[in-house]
């Protein structure tokens, strides 16, 4: 993989979320990391595809989160697939805890940026899984919009 320079942003995004849940609340917070993870993300090796969070004893995890192996480690190389604190103040997680308690609403990844600090972020959302007939009329919009960028794009 190509290296990236300081000022290129890293932004991994899970499209597939946005698709399969309505997104209630936004929340971004820190991403407790070991060494060499820090330096595969700023590769752009990562992968929330398959990640979900969840709630322990007042902290928020996430787990199913790929970060691949740094290629110049060494055998102090971290696991792809471990599990990842992340780092949210008491309000934050007390709101999360609140509307975890509504029947259908869960934690969801959206997306894993490094900020202007240089620090490791992600995107969650608290997300409530949408239904066949939403997620079709979601799929024509998108097409109808398609089609009416393609006839502006036509006329001019």
């Amino acid at each position: 993989m190509a290296k990236k320079s300081k000022n290129q942003s890293i932004s991994i995004s899970n499209r597939k979320a946005r698709f399969e849940y309505e997104l209630l609340e936004v929340f971004t917070a820190g991403l407790q990391l070991q060494g060499t993870e820090i330096k595969s993300l700023r590769e752009g090796n990562a992968n929330l595809a398959e990640a979900y969070c969840y709630v322990k004893e007042s902290e928020v995890w996430v787990t199913g989160m790929y970060i691949a192996e740094y290629n110049y480690g060494s055998y102090m190389n971290h696991e792809p697939k471990r599990l990842r604190k992340l780092l949210l103040n008491k309000k934050e997680i007390s709101k999360i805890v609140s509307a975890l308690q509504d029947v259908g609403v869960t934690i969801v990844p959206l997306k894993l940026f490094i900020n202007h600090k240089g620090w490791a972020k992600i995107e969650i959302a608290l997300a409530r899984g949408k239904k066949i007939h939403d997620k079709r009329q979601d799929l024509k919009q998108k097409d109808d919009q398609r089609q009416m960028d393609r006839a502006l794009k036509e006329f001019k």
